[in-house]
């Protein structure tokens, strides 16, 4: 499994089909994740969570984990959360929930039910920028509570897996804005530095699907990791529970291990995407974290 590289340095390091090798020394990690790329200043960043649905899990354990009675039976509330990432004069979502169209339905999708409150673009509109401002889409993985409203941004760059992207093409395509000649799509299989500074990092961890991503950013207050779907709920890292239908439990499980050593080595904050209790870790939306 390739190694994170969180301080790439050139335009090499993240250009359009990004397919490069990752740094094998370990021990550079920490350093690496600390730096600034030397030519380039770091813009200044802020973090926003955006609030993208409340999945309703029939039966938790059942769903989430491939060894049964690893969690408590019953239903549970998760959250689905995406993400807006200011750079400078640059804007980025990160993740981008159900589809808009599921707005105020209580929609029953069989293992869960999702009750959808509020679109990307109008929690946009209350910090004044539109669905067309977005410069780029990042997707940290091909499942549909991640993917529902990355269309309505079809001017933005995609940024996911390449495999993910390949996997998803055909019926019901999320990303058929970026299917087409001259879009502008970013496909990766590697640690990938999005804006060039350094500030973020896509971080390539499989297993949940082929290409996941995780996502860090090295906000002025301290690094935030954003798992994607490494985990699901606090118990999940703490157990090293594995969902059924992940991809591969081998590269999951390795995955876990690259992620926990950047986050101790980082001292970063861990933000698990699905998990309620983590909402409070950021500022309340419209404030962002800096």
């Amino acid at each position: 499994m390739r190694r994170l590289i969180v301080g790439m340095v050139g335009a090499a390091a993240f250009a359009t089909s990004a397919c490069g090798t990752s740094e094998p020394a370990a021990d550079k990690d920490a350093a690496a994740a600390n730096s600034v790329a030397p030519a380039q200043q770091q813009a200044t960043l802020s973090l926003t969570r955006l609030d993208c649905g409340t999945p309703t899990i029939k039966n938790f354990d059942k769903f989430f984990s491939d060894k049964p009675g690893l969690y408590a039976p019953g239903p549970r509330v998760i959250t689905d959360s995406c993400y807006l990432i200011q750079h400078g004069d640059q804007q980025m979502v990160w993740d981008t929930g159900f589809p808009a169209s599921w707005k105020g339905q209580s929609k029953d999708l069989g293992d869960l039910t999702v009750r959808e409150d509020k679109t990307i673009a109008e929690q946009l509109a209350q910090v004044g920028l539109k669905p067309a401002d977005i410069d780029i889409v990042g997707i940290s993985h091909m499942h549909s509570d991640h993917t529902g409203q990355a269309a309505e941004m079809p001017q933005a760059e995609l940024l996911i897996g390449k495999a993910d992207f390949d996997q998803t093409k055909g019926k019901d395509d999320p990303f058929g804005p970026w299917r087409k000649d001259g879009a502008k799509v970013r496909t990766v299989t590697t640690d990938t530095d999005v804006f060039g500074d350094g500030g973020v990092v896509a971080l390539h961890l499989p297993g949940h699907t082929p290409d996941h991503l995780a996502l860090l950013v090295k906000l002025a207050s301290g690094p935030v990791l954003l798992t994607g779907d490494l985990y699901h709920s606090r118990e999940a890292r703490e157990k090293r529970g594995v969902p059924p239908f992940n991809t591969s439990r081998e590269q999951t499980l390795q995955s876990m291990d690259v992620f926990e050593k950047l986050a101790k080595d980082t001292g970063a904050k861990v933000v698990i995407q699905h998990e309620p209790r983590d909402i409070p870790l950021l500022p309340a939306f419209p404030q962002a974290a800096k």
